[in-house]
């Protein structure tokens, strides 16, 4: 939630430029809470960087990175 009337918690984060409550701001692929700055954003949604962000938005090809991440044509 984005301080929404549902979430009792009151602790706040500020990450994406919104307020969130700290167990709130979650990956919108695997659910994992995430850390304020330490996370990454597609279309002002966080993602994990591993392996959500990088399977879903990064280099296409084999594997998930590294070598293997080469797309062949």
């Amino acid at each position: 939630c984005v301080l929404n009337l549902i979430c009792n918690e009151t602790e706040r984060v500020s990450s994406l430029g919104k307020d969130w409550h700290r167990p709130c701001l979650k990956c919108e692929k695997c659910r994992k809470t995430l850390s304020a700055g330490s996370h990454a954003e597609h279309d002002g949604k966080p993602y994990c960087n591993n392996p959500c962000y990088s399977a879903m938005f990064g280099p296409k090809g084999f594997g998930r990175g590294g070598a293997e991440s080469h797309s062949y044509k």
